[in-house]
């Protein structure tokens, strides 16, 4: 398998592999290219994306955002995102319609081994999902192999660490459900 084979998989992988260094450094230039737009030309803004992203329509990020590759974003219907969105997308990341994003959220499908020696060399990751009718408040962090189900509301400054059930309240560090909707 190459490199970019495994990173897709979730296997173990070597980051600086000359086809995945070129294709982050692609997605790092667009993301520049995005953040410098004037803010006021939303189409513009928008056509950027598309370059980069799987998106449908009406999708609306506020600048700055990152990502690590763009490729593996699949953004639904009306998103909507405020400043500072950063998504590590080693795996696939999977967000439904209707959703909207608080500033500073943070979106990692990668990781890294726990081994010291191993982590000098490979880091792996696992996809995300968010589902559809979600809001994420602010300073949320999302971290790899989690599912949100539809219709949730996640607190601002949560850490969610294992999934969430759709109609759910979920708060915290670690991020556990405190009512259903």
């Amino acid at each position: 398998m190459t490199e970019k084979e495994k990173m897709l998989a979730g296997l173990p992988y070597d980051a600086w592999d000359d086809v995945l260094l070129s294709e982050r450094m692609r997605a790092k230039a667009i993301c520049h290219q995005f953040n410098l737009a004037d803010p006021t030309k939303l189409d513009q803004r928008a056509e950027i994306l598309k370059g980069l992203l799987c998106i449908k329509d009406h999708v609306n990020i506020e600048p700055n955002f990152f990502c690590d590759y763009g490729y593996n974003i699949e953004l639904g219907s009306n998103f909507y995102s405020n400043h500072n969105l950063t998504i590590l997308d080693v795996c696939k990341v999977t967000i439904g319609d209707n959703v909207l994003f608080g500033p500073n959220v943070m979106i990692s499908t990668a990781t890294h081994p726990l081994d010291p020696i191993e982590r000098l060399s490979t880091e792996y990751g696992s996809p995300i999902f968010i589902g559809n009718n979600v809001w994420l408040g602010g300073n949320v962090s999302i971290l790899p192999g989690v599912t949100i189900g539809d219709n949730c509301v996640i607190g601002a400054g949560s850490v969610v660490t294992r999934d969430i059930p759709e109609s759910s309240v979920a708060v915290g560090n670690p991020c556990r459900v405190t009512k259903s909707i």
